[in-house]
């Protein structure tokens, strides 16, 4: 059996989708199932068990000799959330139970943290775990990612193996149901085809023109695929960047979504909201020589690539990974 926590949000639900396509059926996926929208995400997928997550500890107790892995993937990932209880409950309390019990079962554990821990970048975009204390998040969100990544490096009791992997900025498919806080290629796409055209944040720093702000975007099958490789790998435990390893601007990706519906660029520019202006991100990249070092070898998919697969394949059919 393989657990996935956060089964039927966004990334959850696409690891089940390759985990299937592996031949692996025996699935317990763990969430809140209370989002009808959100389960569509699990539909036509093999799954051996749904448990809600309030009851996973107790079903561990009695189940956990056949658990081969946990991927602890569950979180809330709001940014705009500022009550911190929530994110204490869901984000930093509830993975240390994850943790505690991947101790006691000796169960196998890769669990998401985030690139929001990193802040505005001030220390770099290095996985260096002495590093880590040092952060500063720019919201609750990032903070309790960063806090429970500092309490898991404290811990004498670790999982046999374990990863905690730093996603950056992660799209594709099953995200429909995030609103907001869905990629920004869904939101283009949504855009370009309301009005022929995309709006993107104007610059205000001088070194930055409009438009030219950098992330790391990570196709969510790329991600996958690290995913399962550390499943099988099952050694050097740390916590470990999860991007491209390659900032690119967001008016790359604007070109990138109007080329996958085959239209000429039509992008403007507004002012950033005031209330986020002073805590935005203007780079993100991760540096990805850790992963590298311990064997992952494959290629990313270029950000016009995995733009064209998910508007073409998935945005533009309505359908589901």
């Amino acid at each position: 059996m393989i657990i996935v926590t956060g089964a039927a949000g966004f990334i959850g639900s696409c690891l089940i989708q390759k985990l299937n396509e592996l031949k692996f059926r025996y699935i317990i996926a763990v969430d809140d199932f209370s989002n009808a929208d959100k389960n569509r995400n699990l539909e036509g997928k093999s799954i051996m068990e749904r448990v809600d997550r309030k009851d996973l500890f107790s079903w561990l107790e009695k189940n956990n000799r056949e658990v081969e892995f946990l991927f602890h993937i569950g979180a809330r990932t709001d940014t705009t959330e500022f009550d911190t209880k929530i994110f204490d409950e869901l984000n930093l309390d509830y993975s240390k139970k994850v943790w505690n019990a991947c101790v006691a079962y000796q169960i196998p554990l890769v669990y998401a943290s985030s690139a929001a821990t990193y802040g505005l970048g001030e220390l770099g975009y290095d996985d260096n775990e002495s590093v880590i204390p040092s952060l500063k998040p720019l919201n609750p969100y990032g903070d309790s990612k960063n806090d429970f990544d500092i309490w898991a490096l404290q811990q004498e009791k670790k999982p046999f193996f374990f990863a905690g992997l730093k996603f950056f900025n992660v799209y594709g498919p099953n995200e429909y149901h995030k609103g907001r806080m869905a990629s920004v290629i869904w939101h283009a796409y949504h855009q370009i085809q309301a009005n022929g055209a995309l709006k993107l944040f104007k610059s205000h720093r001088d070194d930055f023109k409009d438009g030219e702000q950098m992330r790391d975007f990570i196709y969510v099958k790329d991600l996958i695929d690290v995913c399962i490789f550390l499943m099988e790998h099952r050694k050097n435990s740390g916590i470990y960047n999860l991007g491209t390893g390659k900032a690119r601007s967001f008016n790359d990706l604007g070109k990138a979504t109007f080329a996958a519906l085959g239209l000429e660029s039509n992008i403007h520019y507004i002012d950033t909201p005031a209330d986020i202006r002073d805590k935005y991100q203007y780079f993100t990249e991760a540096n990805m020589a850790k992963l590298r070092a311990i064997g992952f070898t494959k290629e990313f998919t270029s950000l016009e690539e995995g733009v064209k697969d998910y508007v073409q394949n998935y945005l533009a059919k309505q359908l589901y990974y």
